[in-house]
C-alpha cells in the first residue's frame, strides 16, 4: 500500500509543479486571487477599460503584444498600439519588480518616456505614484480605499493636477 501511495505522489509532483506555474499580471494590476477580469471606469474623458486574465493569471487586453516574462512569471516588457489623433502610436512598457510588487514602470512613446514609481504601505496597498514625464514630475496620492470581500480595491480617491477624483473598478473572479 505504501508503494502505491508513493507512486501516486511521484506522479502528482509534475502536475503540482505545473499548477503552481503562474503569471503575476493580476498583481501588476493591484489585485490578488483568481481574477477573471477588471473593468475600470473611465477617467478624464477616457472610456471604460477592461482587462481579462486567463486562469493562470496572464493578462489579455486589446492591442497588448510583445509580452516578455522572467522565469518566475513576472512581466518584464509589453507593447501596446494606441490610436491617437496623430495616428497609431506604439508604447513599450518595461517593469521593475520588488517583493512581488511593481516598483516602477517606464513607458517609451518613441518621442519620449514616462516613468511611474509606486509606493506601498505595510499591507501592500498602493499609497502613491510619482510620475516623471520628460523632466516634469508629479506625485499622485491614493486614499479612502474601499475593498471587495476578497480584499481587492474597488474604489479609491486620488488627486491629479489639482483635481480630486474617484477611481472605481469592478472585479470578476473565476469560481
Amino acid at each position: 500500500m505504501k508503494k502505491v501511495i508513493m507512486m501516486i505522489a511521484l506522479l502528482a509532483i509534475p502536475f503540482a509543479i505545473q499548477a503552481q506555474t503562474k503569471f503575476h499580471d493580476v498583481e501588476l494590476n493591484e489585485a490578488t486571487g483568481p481574477v477573471k477580469s477588471i473593468t475600470q471606469a473611465g477617467m478624464m474623458g477616457r472610456g471604460e477599460q477592461v482587462i481579462n486574465f486567463t486562469q493562470d493569471g496572464k493578462m489579455q487586453a486589446e492591442g497588448l503584444t510583445g509580452l516578455v516574462y522572467d522565469d518566475n512569471g513576472y512581466l518584464q516588457k509589453a507593447e501596446r498600439s494606441v490610436e491617437t489623433p496623430q495616428g497609431n502610436m506604439k508604447i513599450t512598457t518595461t517593469y521593475k519588480w520588488e517583493n512581488g510588487k511593481v516598483k516602477s514602470q517606464t513607458m517609451d512613446f518613441g518621442q519620449g518616456a514616462m516613468t511611474q514609481v509606486f509606493k506601498y504601505d505595510e499591507k501592500g496597498v498602493t499609497t502613491s505614484m510619482s510620475m516623471d514625464m520628460m523632466g516634469q514630475k508629479m506625485e499622485t496620492p491614493y486614499t479612502n480605499y474601499k475593498f471587495d470581500d476578497r480584499g481587492n480595491w474597488i474604489s479609491r480617491k486620488t488627486s491629479m493636477m489639482g483635481q480630486d477624483m474617484e477611481q472605481t473598478r469592478k472585479i470578476e473572479y473565476y469560481e
